[in-house]
């Protein structure tokens, strides 16, 4: 078992998501930092779609009841085991009963705690990860929860590695915007406002959407849309006016008008975006 002592702020179990559910209204959840994610589990000797720890701000701290390869990464933190340095972002053996604790991020917002054999919490609809918008999936890590490990499947030793090319922490976030599908609800002004103007990402952000302060986007149609199904990446426009882009949570469906859509690819630097980011979009074709 994995016994929690110190949760964090937010602290969650994240695997690859619950892909090709939304047709039933169940969200994707997932890491939002998902190359992190599969990277931390290649280091650790797990497979690509091991669930991990996906940390937010403040880190957490974890006791294996036995002795475990870990690896910490994403955004980058100070990694101690029994309060002794450890390497970050490198495999380290935390032995049975030791604290290994993932510090405040440095850098960036949310760090990846992988674990020889993963997390083995009881999967649902085929997958492990925590889902804030729905409930599914296991609850939101508290001060004294268990969680069961796998069983390694190389008896907990690492696999060797020359590097470990983990992304850097933007400074700033420039994403990639492809307009659609209800662009045309905005005026010209609007679209050019989205391609030049300056946005900052806004503290009341979450895994459910990347939310802006910046100026609003004007609609040339002001009638009801009626809901229809959204995509990750999606940028809707509530209506204040500033766009907000829908992450791993979003719900399935939305009333209000979508701009465009970020690309997938684009989206791990947005889950590294911290509060005070600035933060451009580019048009894209």
């Amino acid at each position: 078992m994995l016994q929690v002592v110190r949760a964090g702020a937010l602290t969650t179990v994240q695997d690859g998501g619950r892909i090709g559910y939304a047709h039933l209204g169940v969200p994707r959840a997932g890491a939002l930092d998902d190359p992190a994610r599969q990277l931390a589990n290649r280091l650790t000797g797990n497979p690509a779609d091991a669930a991990v720890l996906e940390t937010t701000l403040t880190g957490c701290a974890v006791r294996p009841t036995r002795a475990v390869t870990a690896v910490v990464g994403g955004a980058p933190c100070r990694v101690t085991v029994d309060g002794r340095p450890a390497p970050w972002g490198a495999p380290v053996v935390v032995p049975a009963g030791a604290v290994l604790e993932a510090h405040p991020a440095q850098h960036g917002v949310r760090s990846y705690l992988a674990f020889g054999g993963g997390l083995c919490p009881e999967p649902v609809l085929g997958s492990r990860s925590a889902d804030l918008l729905s409930g599914l999936g296991p609850a939101l890590l508290r001060d004294g929860d268990a969680l069961p490990l796998g069983t390694p499947r190389d008896h907990g030793t690492p696999p060797g590695a020359d590097t470990a090319p983990w992304p850097g922490i933007p400074a700033s976030l420039v994403l990639p915007v492809r307009p659609g599908p209800r662009h045309e609800w905005f005026t010209p002004d609007a679209l050019r406002t989205l391609a030049t103007a300056e946005y900052r990402v806004s503290p009341h952000s979450n895994r459910i959407g990347l939310r802006t302060d910046g100026p609003a986007l004007e609609r040339s149609r002001h009638g009801e849309l009626p809901s229809e199904g959204v995509v990750l990446g999606a940028v809707q426009v509530p209506p204040d006016g500033r766009p907000v882009v829908f992450l791993n949570d979003h719900p399935t469906t939305g009333g209000y008008p979508v701009i465009g859509v970020v690309p997938e690819p684009s989206l791990s630097a947005a889950a590294q975006a911290a509060p005070g980011t600035e933060l451009r979009f580019t048009l894209i074709r």
